[in-house]
């Protein structure tokens, strides 16, 4: 087998990792496919081009306080609900089979229901308990990014590292308004028009950085162990027209690949995968509002790969849920300030890709 994995990694690539929003966790969403380690058919030539198109769906509504599930919020019926439609749309050019340069441009579909953004979480504020919805639709913050292979794809058949570098530009509407029902004093209910939570909007004001590790090595024949890391530095600190903090991001994935039919092109992975926002940022200043934490999940997928075209379906599973302590948490001197967050149980990832 003289080639091997170039649509593996330059896929995770392409994508890479942003609001995906992880339920309250404002994780931005970027495509993250395994690929197929252990087809022929994966290296891309030079002066190709891949148009990639992913998905990704999420449902929130399970609340912790770091790792402990605040249970009474389903009993009681105040969690707040997340759900998420994102699109992610790349186009790469590979100069030669070591370097390759993508662009990417996300789209986002979001709506949030939740009591205590409304009348409130209380009876005595919300007698009927009703929850309202709010929404958010648009592009999101886009990507420009490139990677470059250490060694030559075509001599390195077991093995591989690939490092990458990437700018996001703020593109996405980072104060989308939306409408909050409220009563007055007579118990009346009007409506106060103000910025949507921050796992509602479609971008954070600032330029981030990312830099990123990819790589894949070879166990036996048809079997590959593949990895990728990656970390968006934002330098800039709040957002002003909302008071949101510009947090730093974070996610990594590791697993093991076997191609179970390799004349059709079809593999199975299984790994692991964590993502999250930092509670520090490690440029700039952690004010303003944030949610950092952490998911850990384990991760299934199924690739069907042929010369032209590839598809990738996964459902990452969350084993570990952690909302961490923020930098306005941690200034609490009596240590007990902890605020709380809502992830989703599991993730529906696809993406498909065109070489040409």
């Amino acid at each position: 087998m003289k080639k091997i994995l170039y649509f593996f990694s330059l896929a995770m690539l392409l994508g890479t990792f942003s609001a995906y929003s992880q339920g309250c966790i404002a994780v931005r969403h970027m495509a993250s496919a395994t690929g197929n380690p252990n087809s022929p058919a994966s290296m891309m030539k030079n002066g190709q081009f891949q148009f990639t198109a992913s998905y990704r769906y999420l449902h929130s509504f399970r609340h912790f306080v770091g790792t402990t599930e605040q249970k009474e919020r389903i009993e009681k019926g105040t969690q707040v609900i997340n759900t998420s439609h994102a699109f992610d749309f790349g186009l790469s050019y590979a100069v030669n089979p070591r370097l390759s340069f993508s662009l990417n441009v996300p789209f986002i579909d979001n709506s949030r229901s939740s009591l205590y953004e409304h009348y409130g979480n209380s009876i005595e504020a919300n007698p009927e308990q009703k929850r309202f919805f709010t929404y958010s639709k648009g592009v999101g913050d886009m990507r420009a990014s490139a990677t470059y292979w250490l060694f030559n794809p075509a001599t390195s058949i077991k093995g591989n590292l690939a490092i990458g570098v990437g700018i996001k530009a703020p593109t996405g509407d980072a104060n989308v308004q939306g409408d909050f029902h409220k009563l007055d004093k007579n118990k009346k209910d009007y409506i106060l028009r103000k910025a949507l939570d921050q796992s509602m909007q479609l971008g954070d004001s600032g330029w981030g950085y990312s830099i990123e590790i990819q790589g894949y090595q070879s166990l036996f024949k048809n079997a590959s162990v593949y990895y990728n890391g990656f970390y968006m530095f934002s330098p800039k600190t709040v957002n002003p027209a909302t008071n949101f903090s510009v947090p730093d991001q974070f996610a990594g994935r590791a697993g093991v690949s076997y191609a179970f039919l390799p004349k059709q092109g079809i593999s199975f992975a299984l790994g692991g995968r964590v993502e999250g926002l930092p509670a520090i940022d490690r440029i700039g200043s952690s004010e303003g509002n944030r949610r950092p934490g952490y998911i850990v999940s384990v991760e299934p997928s199924l690739t069907l790969n042929t010369h032209h075209h590839s598809v990738i379906l996964g459902v990452p599973y969350a084993v570990v849920r952690n909302r961490i302590k923020s930098w306005s948490d941690m200034q609490d001197p009596t240590g007990k300030k902890h605020g709380d967050a809502a992830f989703a149980d599991y993730l529906i990832t696809a993406t498909y890709a065109y070489r040409f």
